[in-house]
């Protein structure tokens, strides 16, 4: 009796593989992830135009060479900035992001600037047609000749077309979307994907040639998305922010030849995605005057300080147990500095509603937005309003004490650069900071003293 197909069983999270169904996946220690999948067939990752390097020799450490590779610029600051200074000849990046959020228009306007420079620049599209292509290059402007489209999905025709060309960059939009014959399974799924990501890797190391991954990322998690790849890939990129709304925020969680978690802000407009170049400038537009519960805080973004409004209400509830809700912030910490200050200052907010709001819709993790939230807070509570030329940030402890954060410094200096006068920031901070002119720095220890100020 003949056997049937061999199957394993992949994580559609992390791309885990098993030779049997787990309820929770050992990689990343999620629960109901794994699927079954044809397994690769012998030729995997390696068929006939499939690009062969030489057999590496060891070397000693002294030997190695450090000369920094020359980047590619896209002459987009934004994205300069988060790929660390432009693309890198060989790399491989992936850019990820809810359908519709802009990559492919991002990308298409990369190619027109790299084009503009005369080098050869390959569009894979497998989800547009040329004419659809060509509308979205309409409405972005002029381009050069030496960009070539391709409509294709089947993953050899891509490969052969790719070492007959030679490009400097190719794009490839998506990867969900390319398939290999030899594998049974649909485009996008986890043994597809991988594949193709395994080829597109070969090709940029053995050709040279930069390739651009477009990855989709769905709610319900039901294909292979771009989590599968990070670990492939030399850069992932990610698309934050609702398409509905008018700005896109870049960020970089990996970057083998840059920093990560840098960001690059976006506007979408009719011709397509323009830099933000003063982020902070741009996150506090419409910022109202007079209201309480309004406090400006500073968040570093990997190298890069970012000014938002941090916008508390804090009401009496008609309802035995009271809400709490928090936009932008965790939750749970939310919770947590809204204890300190019953505790710590006596401030009852027990039978108080209380809603926290990130203005700008950014996402912040990091602890240094603490004194502004909790300022805010006290701010609607006591219905005090602060001065708009007013910052604060520093990190809170549970025994109401502020402690020091990184890079002040730079911290206070975009402030100041935007107007701001006076910066209340942790006390072990104040003492590290050169006077700027027009700039009054004041030092808070305890989350007393910062709200004495108020």
């Amino acid at each position: 009796m003949a056997r049937g197909k061999t199957t394993v069983f992949f994580c559609q999270n992390c791309g885990y593989e098993s030779a049997k169904w787990l309820g929770q996946c050992p990689g990343c220690k999620e629960w109901n992830t794994m699927v079954e999948e044809p397994a690769a067939g012998k030729g995997s990752g390696h068929s006939a135009g499939s690009v062969m390097r030489p057999a590496a020799a060891p070397m000693s450490l002294k030997e190695v060479d450090l000369r920094e590779e020359e980047r590619m610029t896209t002459h987009i600051m934004e994205l300069d900035r988060v790929l660390g200074g432009g693309i890198v000849p060989g790399s491989l990046v992936l850019v990820g992001g809810d359908p519709g959020i802009g990559k492919s228009t991002l990308l298409l306007q990369v190619c027109r600037h790299m084009a503009a420079d005369g080098r050869k620049i390959l569009y894979i599209s497998g989800e547009e047609s040329l004419q659809q292509i060509k509308i979205r290059a309409n409405r972005i402007g002029e381009f050069s000749d030496d960009l070539k489209l391709l409509c294709e999905t089947n993953l050899e025709t891509v490969e052969r077309t790719i070492r007959k060309e030679m490009p400097a960059v190719a794009v490839i939009d998506s990867i969900q979307t390319m398939y290999r014959e030899e594998i049974s399974s649909a485009p996008g799924s986890v043994s597809q994907v991988r594949e193709s990501t395994s080829v597109l890797m070969q090709l940029a190391k053995g050709l040279g040639v930069s390739i651009l991954i477009v990855g989709h990322v769905t709610k319900e998690g039901t294909v292979a998305g771009p989590r599968v790849l990070e670990h492939m890939v030399d850069t992932v990129l990610y698309f934050e922010g609702d398409r509905h709304a008018s700005y896109r925020i870049l960020r970089g969680v990996k970057n083998r030849f840059g920093s990560t978690n840098e960001i690059g802000v976006f506007e979408m407009k009719e011709e397509g995605l323009t830099e933000v170049k003063n982020a902070s400038e741009f996150m506090l537009s419409g910022k109202p005057e007079g209201a309480s519960g309004s406090v400006v805080s500073c968040s570093m973004e990997g190298t890069r300080p970012i000014l938002l409004e941090i916008q508390a209400l804090v009401c009496h509830s008609n309802f035995g147990i009271p809400r709490r809700q928090a936009t932008g912030m965790d939750f749970n910490r939310l919770n947590l500095l809204m204890a300190v200050l019953e505790k710590r200052l006596n401030l009852q907010m027990s039978d108080c509603d209380a809603y926290v709001n990130l203005a700008g819709g950014m996402r912040i993790v990091e602890p240094a937005i603490d004194l502004g939230v909790v300022m805010a807070v006290a701010s609607s509570f006591k219905n005090r309003v602060i001065d708009e030329k007013t910052i604060a940030f520093g990190e809170i402890g549970l025994s109401g004490e502020v402690r020091g954060v990184s890079q002040a410094a730079g911290r206070v200096a975009e402030a100041a650069k935007l107007g701001f006068t006076t910066c209340i920031l942790p006390a072990v901070n104040a003492g590290q900071i050169k006077e700027q002119k027009g700039m009054h720095v004041i030092g808070v220890r305890t989350v007393r003293d910062a709200i004495d100020l108020i």
